[in-house]
């Protein structure tokens, strides 16, 4: 009895002071200033009763299982003025998303999750180096009309990467481990009418039979992915500039000759009817001035009647 006595403000010392360090899942998580980085829970919102984020020790975001009760940023009990209009969360999954991380958001970030039956902490230990670059280089491309052009990544796919292309900002196409989806709305169905193929081990996406209409900027998105986190940084983002030249034998190059050709058909006729009008009226002009002068000398002379006495 003594002997429990004595551990007993060991006991009462770990329950006041949570199960955090204690037990607890520690995720390592680097990035750069600029990145979006999302923390997962792995778990569903309506199965549990609360999940609850702190950043070192200070709440910062909460959602219970009813979704009766959410809140961000300085919304929350002791929240946190620095997140600001850069906390998401994730409604089904109780989800954090962070935008445009800084420097200043380096340190813990504890997430508790609570249910009827069980409770669980993982923390994530957040690095923040440098800054994600925001320079970026663009390809141009310049295929003919009715060739095939494939864009390529230019690195390798790891398995767990998620890749989405776009074209002029509508997605086009996505790649989630080694599954690919291409055209999910009607829209992109519509344009691109089963041209695009794509590679679910490369990421390459190659555009068949390609058109003018083709013509305008491809962008492929490279989201490091795993169980814990995501993160989508400039620097993974490729960007190609597409221009479609037009061949002869096309039907909008075929529309543009027929269409040169009548012009020049028009402008032939023109001339030739001018220089019809210009002849004739020089002929007529000369014809008239041949019969004033005769008319002024008179009737040419009978050497007959003028030898005659």
């Amino acid at each position: 009895m003594k002997r429990l006595f004595n551990l007993l403000p060991v006991i009462v010392f770990v329950l006041g002071n949570g199960v955090s360090g204690f037990g607890s899942d520690v995720v390592p998580v680097s990035v750069k200033e600029g990145d979006l980085v999302m923390f997962k829970t792995g778990v569903k919102t309506k199965e549990q009763e609360d999940i609850k984020w702190y950043f070192k020790d200070t709440r910062i975001a909460q959602i219970s299982g009813d979704l009766s009760h959410s809140c961000t940023d300085v919304k929350c009990e002791d929240g946190e003025e620095k997140f600001r209009d850069r906390l998401k969360l994730d409604p089904e999954t109780g989800s954090l998303t962070i935008t445009d991380i800084s420097n200043t958001d380096s340190g813990l970030y504890d997430l508790k999750i609570i249910s009827s039956t069980s409770s669980s902490d993982r923390i994530y230990n957040v690095t923040v180096n440098g800054s994600a670059s925001k320079q970026y280089e663009m390809q141009r491309k310049s295929p003919n009309e009715g060739e095939s052009l494939t864009l390529d990544p230019g690195e390798t796919k790891n398995p767990n990467d998620v890749m989405t292309w776009y074209f002029n900002d509508t997605l086009i196409a996505e790649i989630t481990r080694d599954l690919g989806k291409i055209c999910a709305d009607e829209q992109c169905k519509v344009r691109f009418r089963d041209r695009l193929k794509l590679n679910n081990q490369t990421g390459t996406l190659t555009i068949i039979n390609i058109n003018i209409t083709d013509s305008g900027f491809y962008k492929l998105q490279i989201i490091i992915n795993n169980s814990h986190f995501s993160i989508t940084s400039e620097e993974r983002v490729k960007r190609f500039s597409v221009f479609v030249t037009a061949v002869p034998d096309s039907p909008e190059s075929s529309s543009a000759v027929v269409g040169i050709c009548a012009a020049v058909a028009v402008v032939l006729l023109v001339a030739v009817i001018a220089g019809l009008i210009f002849w004739c009226s020089r002929t007529n002009r000369y014809r008239q001035a041949s019969q004033n002068d005769n008319d002024d000398n008179g009737s040419p002379l009978n050497m007959k009647d003028t030898l005659h006495p």
